[in-house]
C-alpha cells in the first residue's frame, strides 16, 4: 500500500521590518510608512509603532517575488515591482492583490506614478521602461534605448514626458504622446543614481557617483534660440558640490518642493532648502554687490573691471536657489528614504529613513535641527537569527541575535519581550517556560526571567563560545559544548534566600577538539557530541564512558538530533550531506545529498522518523529517515537558514534565517504521495532549465535602436496556457458548428431527431463560448496570447466577430483583438482572398460600434461632471446662506448707524465727487 503524508504549508513569515533592496514611501494620506518586508508589502502607522497591514504577494514565497520597489500615487493606489520582473497593483482596503502585470525580463528597480494616477512607469535591471495603464491594468508600450539598469524615472508636463535616468550615465526625455527619445542628456561622468522634479516642475536634480548634484531647468515650451534646440526639455542650470564623498542613492523633493534631501550610500543624508524666485533674486543681488566691493577695491590699480563691473546683469544661479539646510547623520547605513506628504505643524517637514540593520526613522526637519520623533525597531532583530527555541506548550518562541533576544508568539508573530544580551548561538527553555538559557559567543550563559524579560544572572561558563544548550530529558538540567574542548553538566538550583534559579556545573567532559553540537538521547543514556574533526562520539551519559565513534563526513558536523525512541541519530554537516545512523551499532545507514550548501540545523520530529534539514541554500527539506526519501522542500527564505525549531506534536516548525526573517510553516490536512512530488519536482527542474537554456543560450537579439519602442507584455507560462484554452474553445466550437450544420440537413431530410447540444459548452453558442474564452485571460496577458495563436485560428476569431461586435459590454474587447490581429498577421491577411469578405464586413460594424461606444463614454463622463457640480453647490449652500445672512445684517446695521447719526464723512465725499461729475 501507498503511504500518505501530510503536506506542510507557509502560514506565516515575521521579523522583518524592511528591506534593504527596496524603497520606502508614504501613502497618499500620510498617514502610513510603506516598506518592504522580503517578498510581501508592509504598512506601518509610524506614528503608534505598528503594523497596520502586511499583504502577501503569493500564498507560497520565494526569493524570486522580493519586493524591489514601491510607488504610491495621489488617488490612493500602491504598486510594487519585483525580483522576477512583475509589477503587483494592490488594494489596500481589501488587503489584496488587484492585478499582475507581467512585462520586464528581471528585477524591476524603478516605479513611479503620474499625477493622476492613472498611468504606471516601471524601469528594470533588464534596461528598458514600461507604460502601464493602471486603470485598465494592461501595458501601453516599452522604452529601449538605455544600454544599462534603469535607476530612477519621473513624469513631466501632466504626464505627456517621462525623464529616465541609468546606470549608462545618461537621462532621456521621453514624449509618450509620440513614444520617442526627444533628448538625451550627458554631462555626468559615472552611474546615474536618482532624479527627481519639484512639484512646480521648474527644477530637475540628478544624483550620480560624482561628487556633485547636477540641476536643470525645465522647458516645456522652449523658445528657439541659437543655443538651445526647440526639441530640449532639459537646460543645465549647474552643479552644487556635495559634502560627503559617497555616491549618491536617493534624491528627493518634499510635497510643497521647499526642500531637497539627498541620500549617499551611507549614513549621512543632506537636506537642501529650495529659496523662492524673490529670495533667490534677493541673494543674487547680495552675491552681485559683494563682487562689485570686491572689484571695487582693486579699482585702484585697474580702472577697467570697475566699468565692466557696472555693466554686470543680474543673472541667479544654482547656488541662489538651493541652499545647504542640515546634514542627517544616522547611526547605521540607510537604504531609502521617503518625505511624508502631510507636514507637522512646526516644521518644514517630516522625513523618513529606511536603515540597514531592519530600522525605520521617522525625523522633524526645522530651520534650526533635525529631530527623531519615531522608530520602529522592536518588531525585529539588528541582525541575523542564529538560534530558535520552542517553550514546552509551544505556547513562546526564543530568537537571539548579535545584541538582543526576542520573545515571540508563535501563532501570531507578535513580539512580547526583548532583552540585551550577548551574540546569542544557542538557546533553550528552562522547563518551567519561566527561564531561558542563552549561550554567547563569548563564552557566558545568560539566564533570562521571560516574564520580566530581564537577565537574571550571567555565568561564566566556557573559555570558548558555547555553540550548543540542550535540555536533559529528566528536566534536572542540562548540557553545554563550547569551542574550548568542554562539555559541562549543568543543574538548576534555588537560592534559598531570593528562590531566584540558579545554574551550577557538576561534571565536565574533556574533548580533542571544538565541540559544535550535542544531542541527548529520550531516555537519557547517550550523549552525542559532534566534533570539528568530523567525528561524532557517543558517550554514556551516566559514566561519560565512550560508547561509539561515527566517522564518515568529510567535513565538520554542525548539527545532530536523535529520533525519540532512540534508534537513529541524524546528522549535518557543511560538505552538504546529512547522514542516518542507528544508535545501537553505529552503522551508517544511509548518505543523502541534502542541500546544495551546509547544512546548518537537523530535527526530528516527535515520535516519528521524519526529519526537516535547514541549509544555506535557502531551503527546507522534509525526509522519511525509514525510506531515505525526500518528501517536501520548502522555499520561502531569501537567504541561509541558520535554525529550527519544530513543536512537540509536530504540528508546526518554525525557522530562522540570515534575511532576519522567522517563518512558520503549519501541517495541513492535505495528503500527498512521494512519487507525486517528485514528478513535480522533475517537471519543475525541468522548466527551469528550459528557461535558462532559453535565457543563456538562444541567439540574443541586436541592441535596440536609439529610442525605439517595443511591446509591453512577455511570453508567460499563464500566457501559453490562455492560448491553449483559446484554441481548445475554437475547436469546440467548430465541431458543435458543423454538428448544427448537419443537424439542419438531417432535418431537411425529414429526420425528427431532436438536437442534444455539447455539455462543454454549458448551454452557450459557439460564439459566446469563444468570447468567454478570451474575456478569461487577463488584459495584461491578451495581447502576448494572441501573439501565440497560428494564422488559421486568428482567422476563425475574425469570423466570429461580426457577432460580438453585436454585444455591447464587448465592443472595446473586439476592437481591441481586431488591433492586435491586424497588426500581426496583416501580410497574411492581405494575401487571403477568403479573409476579404471578413474584413469589409468588419470595416463597416466596427468603426460604427466603436464610434457608439465612445459616445456613450462621453456622455457618462459629461454626466457625472453634472453631478459632480450639482453636488458642490450643494455642499456650499450653507455658506451661501450664511454669507447672506451675514450680508443683511451688516446692511441693516448700516441702515440703523446712517438714521442715527447721518451719513459718513466718505459717503459725503462720494455724494460730492458724483454732483461734480454732473
Amino acid at each position: 500500500m501507498v503511504k500518505a503524508y501530510l503536506r506542510y504549508e507557509p502560514a506565516l513569515a515575521f521579523g522583518v521590518i524592511t528591506s534593504t533592496e527596496s524603497n520606502i514611501t508614504y501613502d497618499s494620506t500620510g498617514s502610513f510608512l510603506l516598506s518592504a518586508a522580503l517578498d510581501s508589502l508592509a504598512i506601518w502607522n509610524y506614528r503608534q509603532g505598528i503594523l497596520s497591514k502586511l499583504l502577501s504577494s503569493s500564498p507560497r514565497p520565494s526569493h524570486s517575488l522580493a519586493v524591489t520597489s514601491i510607488a504610491a500615487s495621489s488617488s490612493g493606489s500602491i504598486a510594487t515591482g519585483h525580483a522576477d520582473g512583475s509589477v503587483r497593483l494592490w488594494d489596500v482596503a481589501e488587503g489584496c492583490c488587484v492585478a499582475t502585470l507581467n512585462g520586464h525580463r528581471s528585477a524591476v528597480t524603478a516605479l513611479r506614478f503620474n499625477k493622476q494616477g492613472s498611468m504606471l512607469a516601471s524601469g528594470s535591471k533588464d534596461c528598458d521602461i514600461i507604460l502601464w495603464d493602471a486603470v485598465s491594468e494592461a501595458g501601453l508600450f516599452r522604452l529601449q534605448g538605455h544600454r544599462d539598469q534603469v535607476t530612477d524615472l519621473v513624469f513631466l508636463d501632466s504626464g505627456k514626458k517621462l525623464v529616465s535616468c541609468s546606470k549608462d550615465k545618461f537621462a532621456r526625455v521621453w514624449d509618450l504622446d509620440t513614444q520617442h527619445c526627444m533628448q538625451i542628456v550627458s554631462g555626468q561622468n559615472s552611474e546615474i543614481w536618482s532624479l527627481d522634479v519639484d512639484p512646480e516642475e521648474r527644477y530637475l536634480v540628478i544624483g550620480s557617483a560624482d561628487k556633485e548634484l547636477h540641476f536643470y531647468q525645465i522647458k516645456l515650451d522652449a523658445e528657439v534660440g541659437e543655443d538651445s534646440n526647440k526639441w530640449d526639455v532639459l537646460k543645465q542650470f549647474g552643479e552644487i558640490q556635495r559634502k560627503s564623498e559617497d555616491r549618491v542613492a536617493t534624491v528627493r523633493f518634499n510635497k510643497t518642493g521647499s526642500l531637497l534631501a539627498c541620500q549617499v550610500a551611507g549614513k549621512t543624508v543632506e537636506v537642501y532648502r529650495v529659496l523662492s524666485d524673490a529670495e533667490a533674486k534677493h541673494k543674487a543681488k547680495r552675491r552681485i554687490r559683494r563682487k562689485k566691493e570686491k572689484v571695487v577695491a582693486k579699482a585702484e590699480t585697474d580702472e577697467n573691471t570697475n566699468g565692466n563691473a557696472e555693466t554686470q546683469q543680474l543673472v541667479v544661479i544654482v547656488s541662489d536657489v538651493f541652499k545647504l539646510l542640515h546634514i542627517l547623520r544616522a547611526s547605521k547605513k540607510i537604504s531609502s528614504i521617503a518625505f511624508c506628504p502631510v507636514t507637522s505643524k512646526g516644521s518644514l517637514a517630516t522625513l523618513s529613513l529606511s536603515l540597514n540593520n531592519n530600522m525605520l526613522e521617522t525625523h522633524l526637519v526645522d530651520d534650526s535641527k533635525i529631530t527623531k520623533t519615531h522608530a520602529i525597531e522592536l518588531h525585529g532583530h539588528r541582525s541575523d537569527i542564529r538560534s530558535l527555541s520552542l517553550s514546552s506548550d509551544n505556547t513562546l518562541l526564543m530568537s537571539t541575535s548579535h545584541n538582543a533576544v526576542k520573545i515571540w508568539n508563535p501563532s501570531t508573530g507578535s513580539c512580547l519581550r526583548t532583552v540585551d544580551s550577548g551574540y546569542g548561538l544557542c538557546s533553550a527553555f528552562v522547563p518551567t517556560n519561566r527561564h531561558a538559557l542563552v549561550g554567547t559567543k563569548n563564552g557566558t550563559l545568560e539566564v533570562i526571567d521571560v516574564g520580566s524579560g530581564t537577565c537574571i544572572e550571567m555565568v561564566e561558563a566556557h573559555a570558548g563560545a558555547v555553540r550548543s544548550v540542550v535540555n536533559c530529558p529528566d528536566g534536572s538540567g542540562f548540557v553545554t559544548g563550547s569551542a574550548d574542548h568542554d562539555v559541562k553538566f549543568w543543574e538548576y538550583q534555588l537560592l534559598e534566600d531570593s528562590k531566584q534559579l540558579t545554574v551550577a556545573n557538576t561534571r565536565t567532559l574533556k574533548m580533542n577538539d571544538d565541540v559544535l553540537a550535542i544531542s541527548l538521547s529520550p531516555d537519557g543514556k547517550y550523549v552525542a557530541v559532534a566534533l570539528l574533526d568530523c567525528t561524532i562520539k557517543v558517550f554514556f551519559m551516566d559514566t561519560l564512558k565512550f560508547f561509539l565513534s561515527l566517522y564518515g563526513h568529510k567535513l565538520p558536523v554542525l548539527c545532530t538530533d536523535i529520533s525519540s525512541d532512540g534508534a537513529l541519530i541524524v546528522s549535518g554537516s557543511a560538505d552538504k550531506n546529512m547522514k542516518i545512523w542507528g544508535l545501537d551499532f553505529g552503522d551508517c545507514h544511509k548518505s543523502i545529498f541534502a542541500h546544495n550548501d551546509s547544512v546548518m540545523a537537523v530535527q526530528f520530529v516527535h515520535n516519528t522518523h521524519y526529519v526537516f534539514s535547514v541549509g544555506k541554500d535557502r531551503l527546507v527539506k522534509y525526509w522519511d529517515a525509514d525510506k531515505f526519501e525526500l518528501l517536501l522542500t520548502l522555499e520561502g527564505h531569501h537567504a541561509e537558514v541558520w535554525c529550527l525549531a519544530i513543536s512537540n506534536r509536530g504540528d508546526f516548525i518554525v525557522t530562522g534565517s540570515h534575511d532576519r526573517s522567522i517563518r512558520r510553516w503549519d501541517r495541513t490536512e492535505e495528503p500527498f504521495f512521494i512519487e507525486e512530488e517528485r514528478e513535480k519536482r522533475l517537471e519543475q527542474m525541468f522548466e527551469s532549465d528550459m528557461d535558462y537554456s532559453n535565457d543563456r543560450y538562444a541567439p540574443r537579439e541586436d541592441l535596440p535602436e536609439e529610442g525605439s519602442v517595443g511591446l509591453p507584455g512577455k511570453k508567460t507560462q499563464e500566457t501559453l496556457t490562455a492560448a491553449d484554452s483559446i484554441l481548445e474553445a475554437i475547436d469546440i466550437a467548430e465541431e458543435e458548428l458543423k454538428r448544427i450544420e448537419q443537424h439542419k440537413e438531417d432535418v431537411k431530410n425529414g429526420a425528427t431527431s431532436q438536437f442534444q447540444p455539447n455539455i462543454m459548452m454549458r448551454g452557450l453558442s459557439p460564439s459566446d463560448y469563444v468570447i468567454n474564452a478570451i474575456s478569461s485571460v487577463h488584459t495584461n496577458d491578451l495581447e502576448q496570447t494572441l501573439l501565440s495563436l497560428p494564422f488559421t485560428d486568428a482567422l476563425k476569431l475574425l469570423s466570429y466577430m461580426k457577432d460580438w461586435a453585436t454585444r455591447s459590454d464587448k465592443v472595446e474587447l473586439v476592437c481591441k483583438v481586431n488591433a492586435i490581429l491586424l497588426q500581426t498577421h496583416h501580410n497574411q491577411l492581405t494575401a487571403t482572398p477568403s479573409a476579404k469578405h471578413t474584413l469589409t464586413v468588419l470595416k463597416d460594424i466596427l468603426p460604427k460600434k466603436a464610434m457608439g461606444f465612445k459616445n456613450t463614454i462621453g456622455v457618462n463622463n459629461a454626466s457625472m461632471e453634472y453631478i459632480k457640480e450639482l453636488m458642490s453647490m450643494r455642499s456650499d449652500a450653507p455658506f451661501r446662506d450664511a454669507k447672506a445672512k451675514l450680508l443683511e445684517i451688516r446692511l441693516k446695521q448700516s441702515k440703523h448707524d446712517g438714521r442715527k447719526d447721518g451719513p459718513s464723512k466718505r459717503k459725503k465725499k462720494k455724494l460730492k465727487v458724483s454732483s461734480e461729475n454732473k
